[in-house]
């Protein structure tokens, strides 16, 4: 199958699941730490304190996602992804009435859960277990959802609230949801996706279905979650602290804002090159490359701190973005099944959440402690080069494992 017909033989259900990642965005950090100066000014709170407020919030949605992410495996897709919708658009209003620093824990939470959490984890399980042979090419497509909301989300955000202000824009948003995504969800979901017996015959009917016990005590499990979350865990990290980012080297913030567009061009590049090389060799073979752009990201903006850097680290951020979600997309169905994918992944995902809550409250406490900002820059390359060779191992051995017994 080409891939424009792929495309158009599955447009209804890889639409939907690119809609949900891409709407994921008004739940992600890069979002949320555009209001970042304005709540931590309203409610007089240091980088610190703001880092802890969001980690303990994330952290707290990380717990959640492992009960609430099984809801994938029980009801059907289109339920699911039509309250986790509804539930955003909630938390999006409620972020535009925060009133105390307590409702903006919770509204943290509910902005974390329903989108970073639920909004991508229902989209990525959906392409995990929708598609075999072509599950590279479905990631791929779904995950481009990423950079489109990071290349309109933020321009648009700094754009709007410089005229009614950020509250209002986040009342847009919360409309967006219920009034724009909502409809147009139901409508893409409105018929379940039932895989045809050529696609059975190419894969779909898998080998051994682990069950989320079973992957849990796999140790290349563990060993394949350090390296793959790096990149929320840095990239996270950083895109929080953009604000602060932007002051310590005197750059305007649309500067930044401006350079979410080249990271998006890159992802959407790096997601239409990786979804075919994933159905061809396997996303295990390809594990040793995953974290090679994020190591060179590091290592630029530590260095060279120069304007255009920003350009040049937010188009290898980018690679890496796209090259992680396709990866993480295909990965677990791969090596664990479908069956149980939901289970399995909500514990994989709950972890990346996890990681991206740790990024932003370790790196906030080490800037009020007065640490340097590029030395931090230099150790996330460190953890990197590191993890490289900690995923080329678990590569050969999950190649051992495809050729030699099942157990």
């Amino acid at each position: 199958m080409t891939y424009l017909t792929f495309l158009q033989t599955n447009a209804r259900w890889l639409a939907g699941g690119f809609l949900l990642t891409a709407f994921s965005g008004f739940g992600q950090t890069f979002y949320i730490a555009l209001s970042s100066g304005h709540l931590r000014e309203e409610f007089q709170l240091s980088h610190g304190d703001f880092g802890l407020l969001y980690m303990a919030a994330t952290l707290a949605s990380a717990v959640s996602l492992p009960w609430i992410g099984r809801s994938v495996d029980v009801f059907p897709v289109r339920f699911v992804g039509l309250v986790t919708c509804v539930s955003l658009g909630i938390f999006c209003l409620s972020m535009a009435l925060v009133n105390s620093v307590f409702m903006l824990f919770v509204v943290l939470f509910g902005l974390r859960l329903s989108g970073q959490g639920m909004m991508t984890h229902v989209s990525m399980t959906a392409m995990g277990r929708w598609y075999s042979a072509q599950r590279g090419r479905a990631v791929s497509v779904a995950q481009m959802g990423f950079p489109v909301a990071e290349s309109l989300f933020p321009a648009s955000f700094v754009l709007i609230s410089a005229v009614v202000g950020w509250r209002t824009s986040w009342a847009l948003a919360a409309g967006i949801m219920v009034l724009g995504a909502l409809p147009m969800l139901a409508l893409l979901f409105a018929k379940d996706r039932i895989p045809r017996s050529d696609e059975q015959d190419a894969g779909l009917i898998e080998g051994r279905q682990w069950t989320r016990g079973e992957a849990l005590r796999d140790p290349i499990f563990w060993l394949l979650t350090a390296g793959v979350l790096a990149p929320p865990f840095i990239g996270t990290a950083i895109l929080f602290n953009q604000v602060y980012l932007t002051e310590l080297r005197s750059w305007p913030l649309e500067l930044f804002a401006s350079a979410f567009p080249v990271m998006a061009g890159t992802a959407i590049a790096t997601a239409l090159v990786l979804g075919p090389l994933i159905d061809r060799y396997s996303a295990r073979a390809l594990l040793p490359a995953v974290l090679l752009p994020l190591f060179s990201g590091c290592l630029v903006l530590a260095l060279l701190p120069a304007a255009p850097t920003a350009f040049v680290f937010m188009g290898l951020l980018g690679i890496s973005s796209g090259f992680t979600a396709a990866m993480s997309g295909a990965l677990w169905p791969e090596l664990y099944g479908s069956r149980h994918i939901g289970a399995i992944r909500s514990v994989a995902f709950a972890l990346m959440v996890f990681s991206s809550a740790a990024g932003p409250g370790l790196v906030g406490v080490l800037i009020d402690a007065g640490v340097d900002f590029d030395r931090q820059l230099l150790v996330m390359s460190g953890y990197c080069a590191l993890m490289i060779g900690g995923l080329t191992i678990a590569s050969r051995k999950l190649r051992d494992r495809q050729n030699g017994p099942l157990d």
